[in-house]
This record gives structure tokens, C-alpha cells and sequence, in this order.
């Protein structure tokens, strides 16, 4: 029953006990691995409403028959980028047609297109913000863990050159500094290359779901427009 206490109490007084530098590089990992954490946690809750009103829009949009209609309901779906790519491009296609689309010509379609490859390009940069961060903290943490396992591992051996001696008590400091900021370092990193794999993962398929979205819009449009001038 002791034994987790124990164990709890042996470290944070190998904590307490290291040097100045062992305890500024565990402070810094410590920092890193909250503000990874953190990154994580708003990331991952964004990602997640992205998706469900992405889900819920999309129902809207191939269940509706009026587009200013479609346009209206989309207002509401702030979090998801696939609504939002769809109003930018349905403003653009508005500015560039007139009644019943009757006068949108191909350059209004290029403006359309680009448009949602704009709106697109912005989603994305704003589902990417924050996600390099975990790339960099999960590749320096280890190297700044390895500088304290490096500087626990210099001291023992000038406490060696003090002392003329290479007992226990003389090496043990040193190497428990280097031990728990070399385990600090790949705590720090691991959850973040695990999150930020998965968020890179996540936000590649918002950008598929958007591409396919616009292509499937501007077939809508083209064929709309096709339809009326055939009919004309």
C-alpha cells in the first residue's frame, strides 16, 4: 500500500535535490508538455465539431432544393469548413451571376473556383494553427532532455575528480539528474509525435472533404447553368 508513496516521495526529492540546471531544463519540459497538452485538448475539440457539423450540413445541403436556402441554414455552422468554403464560394457566385444565373460565363466559374480554393486554403490554415508546435516540442524535448542527461553525467564525474573516489554516494546525484530529465524529455515528446500524427491526419481529410465539396458545388453550378441556357 506504501510502496506508490514510497516511490512518489524518491522522486520528487531527487527533484528537489538536483542542481540549478537539472531543475531549469525540467522546468522547461515541464512547460512544454502543459502547453502541448493544451494544444491537444483545444485541437482535438475543434477537429471533433469540425467533423459533426461537416456531418450535419452536408444532410442540409443534398436535402435542400433552394440554394439561397442552403445559404441561409449555413449560417449557423460556424465550426465547420466545409459550410464555410460553401458560403464563400455561394457569395462569389452571386457577385458574378445574375438572375437564374443567366449571365454567369466561364470566367464567373473561375471566380467561383477560386473562391472555394481560397475559402479552402484558409480552413485549413486555421485547422493547422497551433499543430506545428507539438511537431517541434516532440522533436527538441528529447534533445533537451538528453542536455540534462549529459550535464547530470558531467557532474558525477567532476564530483569523481574531487573526491578521488567513484563510490555510490559521489556518481548517484549526477546520474539521477540525468535519469529523470532524460525520462521527463520522451514524457514531454510522446504525447505530442501521437497528436500531432493524428491532427495531420485529421485535417488532410477536412481538405479532401472540402476539395470533393467544391468539385461537387461548381458540378451543381455548371449543370444549373447548363440547364437554363438550354432552355433559353
Amino acid at each position: 500500500m506504501n510502496a506508490p508513496h514510497i516511490a512518489q516521495t524518491g522522486v520528487m526529492s531527487l527533484v528537489l535535490q538536483s542542481g540549478m540546471m537539472a531543475k531549469m531544463v525540467l522546468l522547461l519540459l515541464l512547460a512544454a508538455s502543459i502547453y502541448s497538452w493544451a494544444v491537444i485538448w483545444v485541437k482535438n475539440r475543434t477537429l471533433s465539431k469540425a467533423r459533426k457539423e461537416n456531418s450535419k450540413f452536408l444532410e442540409i445541403f443534398w436535402n435542400s432544393r433552394s440554394i439561397e436556402d442552403i445559404f441561409v441554414k449555413a449560417e449557423k455552422f460556424v465550426a465547420s469548413p466545409v459550410a464555410n468554403v460553401f458560403k464563400s464560394g455561394f457569395k462569389e457566385l452571386k457577385k458574378v451571376s445574375g438572375p437564374e444565373y443567366k449571365s454567369l460565363e466561364d470566367q464567373g466559374i473561375e471566380n467561383v473556383t477560386r473562391a472555394l480554393v481560397r475559402a479552402s486554403t484558409f480552413e485549413v490554415a486555421a485547422l493547422e494553427k497551433q499543430v506545428s508546435w507539438l511537431a517541434t516540442i516532440a522533436s527538441a524535448a528529447p534533445f533537451v532532455g538528453l542536455f540534462g542527461t549529459v550535464w547530470g553525467i558531467m557532474n558525477s564525474f567532476q564530483n569523481i575528480g574531487a573526491t578521488g573516489t567513484a563510490n555510490l554516494a559521489i556518481v548517484a546525484p549526477g546520474i539521477s539528474e540525468a535519469l529523470i530529465t532524460t525520462a521527463t524529455g520522451i514524457a514531454a515528446a510522446v504525447p505530442a509525435v501521437i497528436a500531432y500524427n493524428f491532427f495531420v491526419g485529421q485535417i488532410k481529410r477536412q481538405a479532401v472533404d472540402m476539395d470533393v465539396f467544391s468539385q461537387d458545388f461548381l458540378n451543381i453550378i455548371q449543370r444549373g447553368v447548363a440547364g437554363i441556357r438550354k432552355g433559353t
